[in-house]
C-alpha cells in the first residue's frame, strides 16, 4: 500500500500535509507522534472513513476510493478510536460482525469456529455471553478488537488498540499483534501514544509532526534518543538490548 502526497485541510488549517509513506507488507508499523500530530487522520483517510483533499491511498494498484467496500473489507479491517456500542449484543454476537462480509449475516460453521478463535485469541471465552454494556471498557476494548480478528483481512488498522487496556491486557494485545504478523502473515498498522511498545513490538515507525512525516524508517533508525527529543520536544534516554530499544523514558 501507497500514501502519496495526502492532504487533509480543516477550517483553512492543513492537519495532514503532503504525506507520502508506503506501508511495508507483512510488517507491523507503529504511527507515532504528538497530540495532534495527524495519525489518527491518515488512518482514517488510509480506511476511507476520511476523506481526502488531494492525494492518493494505492492498495494493490488501484485508488483505494475505487474497490467495492464489501471487497475491501475482506482485505482490510479497522478500529477505530471511538467504539460506542448502542446495541444490545452480547460480546459473541459482536464479534460475529466482523464475518458479515463473507456470510452477510448467515453465519456458516466455518465462520462460527473463526468467531471462536477470535474470542480465545482475546482471552473473553468467558464473558462471551455477555452484554457488551455490562463490560468494563478496557474489556468492550477487547471484543471490539476480537471482532476485527474475526475479519481475517490480510490489513489491519488499530488505532490506539492499548486505549482502556491495563498493563496486562495492553502487553498482550501487542504480544497479539506480533502474531498476527509472524504467524498469519497479516500486515498491521497501528496508532500509538506509548512509544515503548511501539519500539518493541514494531518493524517500521512513521513518526509525524505537525501533520508531516518526521521520520520513516525501521524501529533502529528511527527510535533514537536525537530523533525522538526532536519529534516530542523532550529530552530522551533509552537502554537497549542487542541493539533495540528495551526502555524509553524522560
Amino acid at each position: 500500500m501507497f500514501i502519496k502526497n495526502l492532504t487533509k485541510k480543516y477550517d483553512g488549517k492543513a492537519v495532514v500535509d503532503s504525506v507520502s509513506f508506503e506501508i511495508p507488507k507483512g510488517k507491523v508499523l507503529s504511527l507515532i507522534g504528538p497530540n495532534g500530530a495527524g495519525k489518527s487522520t491518515v488512518m482514517g483517510i488510509i480506511s476511507r472513513l476520511i476523506a481526502r483533499d488531494t492525494g492518493l491511498v494505492e492498495f494493490d494498484g488501484n485508488d483505494i476510493t475505487k474497490w467495492k467496500s464489501r471487497e475491501l473489507s475482506k482485505r482490510l479491517a479497522i478500529l477505530t478510536q471511538s467504539n460506542n456500542i448502542q446495541m444490545k449484543l452480547t460480546v459473541r454476537e459482536l464479534v460475529a460482525f466482523g464475518r458479515f462480509p463473507y456470510s452477510g449475516g448467515r453465519l456458516t460453521e466455518e465462520d462460527e469456529e473463526i468467531i471462536g478463535q477470535a474470542i480465545a485469541y482475546m482471552e473473553l471465552e468467558e464473558f462471551q455471553d455477555r452484554f457488551i454494556d455490562e463490560l468494563s471498557g478496557g474489556q468492550r476494548q477487547r471484543a471490539c478488537i476480537a471482532m476485527v480478528i474475526a475479519q481475517d483481512t490480510e490489513y489491519v488498522l488499530l488505532d490506539e488498540p492499548t486505549n482502556n487496556l491495563d498493563i496486562y491486557h495492553a502487553t498482550n494485545m501487542m504480544k497479539i499483534v506480533r502474531r498476527l504478523c509472524d504467524e498469519l502473515g497479516k500486515t498491521v498498522v497501528l496508532v500509538l501514544h506509548e512509544i515503548n511498545y511501539a519500539a518493541f513490538y514494531s518493524d517500521y515507525i512513521c513518526a509525524f509532526v505537525d501533520g508531516k512525516v518526521a521520520k520513516f524508517g525501521p524501529v533502529k533508525e528511527v527510535m533514537t534518543r536525537e530523533n525522538l527529543s526532536q519529534i516530542y520536544k523532550v529530552d530522551f534516554q533509552i537502554q537497549e538490548i542487542q541493539g533495540k530499544p528495551l526502555s524509553i523514558y524522560y
